[in-house]
């Protein structure tokens, strides 16, 4: 019997970081998308701050690489800081959006 309850009870532990996963909506991704499009839109366009760098196209990157890098420069795992400022200002949510958004072109 107790075997049986700590087989379910660690069951339902390994299924709480699941519990909480946001899927995304590609419409409401491209209602968000604005600030997005002034750089990741233009074909050729480089940034001059902090240093020229060449924007990358996003149109078509696969949705988890888009959300996972939007939630590593949340974290601050990647340091461009443009692109630091905009994710901090996203909710899980709006990463998700934007995700599926970008990951359908």
């Amino acid at each position: 019997m107790y075997k049986k309850i700590l087989i379910a009870a660690g069951l339902a532990a390994a299924l709480i970081p699941y519990a909480g996963a946001v899927e995304g909506s590609a419409d409401a991704g491209k209602k968000k998308n604005s600030m997005c499009i002034g750089c990741h839109a233009i074909p050729g366009y480089k940034s001059s701050f902090p240093s020229v760098y060449q924007v990358p196209m996003i149109k078509g990157q696969s949705a988890k690489y888009i959300e996972s890098a939007l939630q590593a420069y949340r974290k601050g795992d990647r340091s461009h800081p443009t692109m630091r400022g905009i994710a901090e200002g996203l909710s899980d949510q709006d990463i998700a959006d934007l995700a599926a958004y970008y990951g359908t072109k």
